[in-house]
């Protein structure tokens, strides 16, 4: 395969890091404790072992970023595209596909997946965790079905909370700051004989955007406001128990976008904002057989509420069931009458079949008859979702040098909305997993794994994953790897049954205070899955002497049967006739120069070709960020940051952050200040034309009390 000129600045540089004197002395050092990593093949393993590429934030990456979301921390993730649909909805893809939907890849919170399976969505300001319970970010950055399912078809962004037992104490924070940043967080922590529980409050509010680019403000403003309660208990000397609740409860504005189709009405709304309450609950039940064999079994339940009505105005003929039923035969014929209305009251149906031209005529007599007259009422866009999921694990080292993992997953997925899906459409999926890790020698490392998943409403699917992995100590690997995945068709794209019940109209249309708009459409129902094929080679190194972990990963993948097409309810046209291309480098450099300043770095550089131009549109070709932490001594510490990307939707982005903090102790209690500066480079909208700030720059400080 090809990979462009950036492959050999890629071959360059391995070359000069496997130079021995680079060498020398690492190779032979005794193997120290290496940092661990869960989220790749489910088993314990150090960077150097994995069969794929891996990124890990940790919490002192997090706390110096200064970030308010978990999307603004995946930019300091190489090849992950971050932008804004609105100034509540983030955008997040690994490598890309289309801008407004990123829905190709897998999202956990303590391995229970966010991903929610009737919208295919994952609603990123609304992720019942806050930033302060996260321990850190695990980020698999490939496909990994293989681990966990349909819809890790790109990557696996798993966020692991603070374990109770490290939370002990009260923490106390606020943050205040420009576009109307007004966040809290509040948490308390305590043990038992056996047992620890973390408790905590936290709540976020700022403006969004402040203008469209008409001038006039976006309406996309936030408020929310989360619970978590988290608990472990030992059972036994080799039992234990693990349970958490999590809830969720906010508002995100929403322009109001809606725009009548017949002429001379006047719409009525000025919002359409979105209620959202999400709640989760999930309890795991940990053995330990032996030092050699463990397993767990876990369960979980959660509903995703989105509560959204909103008032709109049109012609009374927008509920003729004759002009519902020309929809269902021509939509683009209904669609041109519809708009045209008083140029075709006179002359007549415009030309067509003879049954379009029948119907046509019809709602024309009603047209002049006095369904011209404008109607109002309300239309109830919520969703709402809910999941059950139950997984057993086992994992058991059957010799020195082979592990195995191995589970069966059982997951019911249902959606509910009287507006897409004409009201309830469910869902089950069955998984059965392995994964087997095989020592060769010492310096061989064999891995294969497989997923089976079977589906209600799509179908089975088996994907593989091989892995060759050339330790040249425990510290430095070389591995190449091949792995297929897949993306389900979620309920929207395939099982959509869409149409507006309005009511509370007023007058009534034709007699009925209540009545279905004319629009409505079907999802095709026999959508197949998209379907990935990814090549890596790649190396990864600790180089103890100097502090400098690295990782370097050359990629070339491939995505068929993709769902490409915008899925409006005037245009539905959902297919899997697309396919897209993606092949470049990726590079992330984390070096602890002393004990006082640490350096981090990463680029990606991707080459995306696509049949369809929407799969081009969230895919930048040069990417990365660099960051610079460092002590002062005295309670003092910095941290500065620029992130960048040449142009995300054909905008570029450019961003400097700058975190001062100072830690201040009042006897057994710490006070910590911090102020966050961020200044925008470029002078672009964020991703659309419609995400504007009035400045380029924002501050907002924060104090927090720990004792």
């Amino acid at each position: 395969m090809s990979l462009g000129p950036s492959s050999t600045r890629s071959s360059l540089l391995l070359a000069l890091l496997f130079s021995p004197a680079l060498l020398a002395d690492d190779l032979f050092l005794e193997s120290e404790s290496l940092p661990q990593v869960l989220t790749a093949t489910r088993l314990k393993q150090t960077p150097a072992e994995v069969p794929g590429s891996m990124t890990v934030l940790d919490s002192e990456l997090i706390n110096a970023s200064g970030a308010r979301d978990i999307s603004e921390l995946l930019r300091l993730v190489p090849g992950m595209m971050v932008g804004n649909i609105s100034g509540n909805q983030a955008a997040v893809n690994y490598h890309g596909t289309n801008a407004s939907e990123a829905r190709r890849m897998q999202v956990l919170i303590d391995g229970r997946s966010v991903y929610r399976a009737g919208l295919a969505t994952v609603d990123w300001s609304d992720i019942p965790v806050a930033m302060e319970d996260i321990e850190r970010i695990e980020v698999f950055r490939g496909p990994n079905t293989v681990s966990y399912g349909a819809n890790a078809l790109m990557a696996v962004v798993n966020i692991i909370t603070r374990h109770p037992a490290d939370s002990h104490g009260t923490r106390l924070k606020i943050t205040r700051g420009e576009r109307g940043i007004n966040d809290f967080y509040a948490s308390q922590g305590l043990g038992w004989n056996g047992g620890d529980l973390r408790l905590s409050l936290s709540g976020q509010e700022d403006d969004g955007f402040d203008s469209d680019r008409n001038g006039a403000d976006y309406r996309d403003s936030r408020r929310l406001n989360r619970f978590s309660l988290a608990v472990s208990q030992a059972l036994s000397d080799n039992q234990s128990l693990d349970w958490q609740i999590d809830a969720k409860d906010g508002t995100n504005q929403r322009p109001y976008t809606y725009h009548p189709v017949f002429s001379g009405i006047t719409a009525a709304g000025n919002n359409s904002d979105v209620i959202a309450k999400d709640y989760a609950g999930s309890v795991r039940w940990n053995l330990d057989v032996n030092p050699d064999h463990s397993l767990y079994i876990q369960g979980s339940a959660q509903h995703w509420d989105r509560q959204q009505v909103w008032r709109a105005c049109d012609a009374e003929v927008s509920f003729s069931p004759q002009l519902t039923q020309l929809w269902q035969l021509n939509p683009n014929y209904t669609e041109r009458l519809a708009r045209n209305m008083p140029r075709f009251a006179g002359p007549g149906a415009p030309p067509g079949t003879a049954a379009e031209m029948a119907l046509a005529n019809q709602v024309l007599d009603q047209w002049r008859n006095g369904a011209s007259q404008t109607l109002c009422g309300d239309i109830d866009q919520s969703t709402r979702e809910s999941r059950y999921d139950l997984e057993l694990q086992d994992t058991l080292s059957l010799s020195d040098s082979l592990r195995l993992v191995s589970g069966m997953n059982y997951r019911y997925d249902r959606a509910d909305s009287e507006t897409y899906f004409n009201g309830t459409l469910d869902d089950t999926i069955w998984r059965a997993f392995g994964q087997l890790e095989w020592r060769a020698s010492e310096h061989w490392l064999l891995q294969g794994g497989a997923m089976y998943e079977d589906t209600r409403l799509i179908g089975s699917s088996l994907t593989p994953r091989f892995a060759v992995n050339y330790l040249i100590n425990p510290r430095h690997s070389l591995r190449a790897v091949y792995s297929e995945a897949i993306r389900s068709p979620d309920m929207f794209e395939n099982n959509v049954n869409w149409s507006y019940q309005v009511t509370n109209l007023q007058p009534a249309a034709f007699g009925q205070s209540s009545a279905r708009y004319f629009v409505k459409t079907r999802g095709p129902g026999d959508l197949d899955q998209e379907h990935i094929r990814s090549r890596e080679l790649g190396y990864n190194g600790y180089f103890a002497e100097l502090g400098l972990a690295l990782d370097v990963k050359l990629f070339y993948d491939e995505i068929s049967g993709m769902i490409s097409e915008p899925l409006r309810n005037n245009q539905y046209i959902a297919s899997n006739a697309n396919n897209s291309r993606f092949r470049g480098t990726e590079s992330q450099l984390d070096w602890r120069l002393s004990q006082i300043d640490r350096l981090r770095l990463t680029y990606a550089f991707v080459d995306a070709e696509a049949s369809n131009p929407l799969d081009q549109q969230f895919s930048a070709r040069n990417s990365g960020s660099a960051g610079w932490l460092r002590d002062w001594g005295h309670g003092w510490n910095s941290a500065l940051f620029y992130y960048g990307d040449n142009a995300l939707n054909g905008y570029r982005f450019e961003r400097v952050d700058t975190r001062i903090a100072k830690r201040i102790p009042l006897g057994k209690a710490h006070l910590q200040l911090a102020g966050v500066l961020q200044q925008r480079l470029d002078h672009q909208p964020t991703t659309f034309v419609d995400n504007n700030y009035d400045e380029r720059r924002v501050m907002y400080f924060s104090a927090e009390l720990e004792f």
